[in-house]
């Protein structure tokens, strides 16, 4: 498959990121949380065409490289299931405590279900499990 230069399929552009602190930490005051045993997501609806999502993983969550994996598995994980990401919604991630080996399917099984028992979503079959590998895992 050949994409034009800049151009990726399910990607996380700029514009789709909280990008301030200040952003972030609104989000985390003002919205609605779910929790699971690894992470804790935190989501409100300001309004407008742009879903827009933040990932922050403490040092509570493990040395650089376990923080930098959780991280890139949740970036992953967002650009699988942007579906369950609606648009005009802010969501942050935190990731709580380090799951040891973690991979893609894992961190699906956990967040996939409670964001639906949550806020509802798509019912379709997701898209990770075993079948999906990923770059991240």
């Amino acid at each position: 498959m050949t994409l034009p230069p800049g151009e990726r399929p399910r990607g996380f552009p700029a514009i789709e990121r909280l990008r301030t602190d200040r952003e972030f930490r609104e989000v985390v005051r003002k919205g609605a949380r779910v929790h699971t045993s690894h992470y804790t997501v935190y989501r409100d609806f300001p309004g407008g065409e742009i879903r827009k999502v933040g990932i922050s993983a403490g040092r509570r969550a493990g040395g650089a490289v376990a923080r930098n994996r959780a991280k890139r598995l949740l970036r992953e994980f967002y650009r699988l299931h942007k579906c369950d990401f609606p648009k005009g919604s802010r969501t942050a991630i935190v990731v709580k405590k380090p799951s040891e080996g973690a991979v893609l399917s894992s961190v699906c099984d956990e967040l996939l279900p409670a964001l639906r028992r949550r806020w509802g979503g798509s019912e379709g079959v997701a898209p990770c499990g075993p079948g999906i590998s990923s770059s991240a895992s």
